[in-house]
């Protein structure tokens, strides 16, 4: 009869990955059920986690470092987490290369007792290039080797919030959403090609962000597959010129071929967006009826004007509605950490919001 202590020890191997750190060995088993509806949660690090709204967490992208006790608590919950899977895709261009990085992935991945992984590269890869097949190959093979080495588990990939070649990132999305589980679009940052006048605009416009979905169901990418994420963060930008009709001029930063970019503003969280909306220079929320988004001027220490624009409820209710009436699979955010989690009543009305949000009517 095995002592105790020598028990335990087998008893806390699961599938030969290491020690589960969880109070419950069953804890560290791979999530395997299958959710109708999806929200995917992007989490950058720290303990913002224990506020989340659990009940509609299904899927914990792990961005930060490795947290024990999150896996633990996220599969107390049936939710599942995720590895972060980042390449430089020229070198995934050699096979043995592609091969050696996936099964470093899948190591990882059974150490840390997680369900698959989420594959954000976001570089720029031109149409019918070696890279181009070697992502598309990256995709196919690394579902092939989770699916196969633990059961169960999801491979998502993240794309542009346009299939048409958004940032030069000319994927070969029709094959990719077909090898992967879900396609997370990233329905934010579509201001990172200008090619008009250089002013600053909504981050995610109602219309434009719509019509990109339209554009994806057009490729026959199954509804099922797609993933709509959002914004939980906005852009401050400095206005150079700011016109008597409010049109907010920003500086020329060119980003990949094009001549302006939402790079001359700076991303700001939801938590600090609410802050600065009632500081004493700002003037209080306003709403752009053509994009369908919410913004704000204020004037910072210097007496320079700012425009500030983000996704609140109200600009998010009809997007998580369209999720609901296309049959997408579901809805996530970047990120999940940027909420202001304190006790503060306001805040706390606020957060509670923003989270009910993802599911629009679905919640009545």
């Amino acid at each position: 009869m095995l002592p105790f202590v020598a028990f335990l020890s087998v008893l806390l191997v699961v599938s030969g990955s290491g020690v589960c750190p969880c109070d419950r060995p069953e804890l560290c088993q791979p999530i395997r059920g299958e959710r109708e509806f999806e929200v995917f949660v992007f989490d950058v690090g720290g303990k913002t986690w224990k506020s989340y709204n659990w009940s509609m967490v299904t899927t914990v992208a792990a961005f930060g470092s490795y947290d024990a006790e999150l896996m633990c608590f996220a599969h107390s919950k049936g939710a599942r987490v995720v590895l972060k899977g980042d390449v430089h895709i020229p070198y995934i261009v050699d096979k043995a290369n592609r091969t050696r990085w996936i099964t470093e992935q899948v190591s990882l991945a059974k150490k840390q007792f997680m369900d698959g992984i989420n594959i954000d590269v976001e570089q720029a890869v031109e149409d019918g290039s070696p890279e181009y097949y070697a992502l598309t190959a990256l995709v196919n093979e690394t579902t092939e080797a989770f699916h196969g080495e633990i059961p169960g588990s999801q491979v998502s990939f993240d794309v542009a919030w346009s299939p048409k070649c958004i940032d030069k990132r000319c994927y070969d999305y029709v094959t990719i959403a077909k090898s992967c589980d879900l396609v997370f679009v990233m329905s934010y940052d579509e201001q990172s090609q200008i090619t008009g006048d250089c002013i600053a605009m909504a981050n995610a416009p109602f219309n434009q962000t719509l019509k990109a979905y339209d554009d994806y169901l057009d490729l026959k990418i199954h509804s099922n597959k797609l993933l709509m994420g959002v914004p939980w963060y906005g852009y401050d930008y400095p206005c150079v010129n700011l016109t008597q009709e409010g049109i907010c001029y920003i500086p020329k930063v060119p980003f990949r071929g094009a001549p302006c970019s939402d790079a001359a503003g700076k991303q700001k969280t939801y938590k600090w967006i609410m802050k600065q909306l009632n500081s004493p220079t700002s003037s209080g929320r306003l709403w752009d009826d053509e994009q369908k988004a919410p913004y704000f001027y204020y004037k910072d220490e210097t007496g320079q004007s700012h425009q500030v624009w983000y996704d609140d409820p109200q600009s998010l209710f009809p997007k998580a509605d369209y999720v609901m009436s296309k049959g997408l699979r579901g809805i996530g955010m970047w990120n999940g950490n940027i909420l202001d989690y304190s006790d503060d009543p306001v805040a706390r009305q606020q957060t509670a919001l923003m989270w009910n949000a993802l599911l629009g009517s679905k919640l009545g």
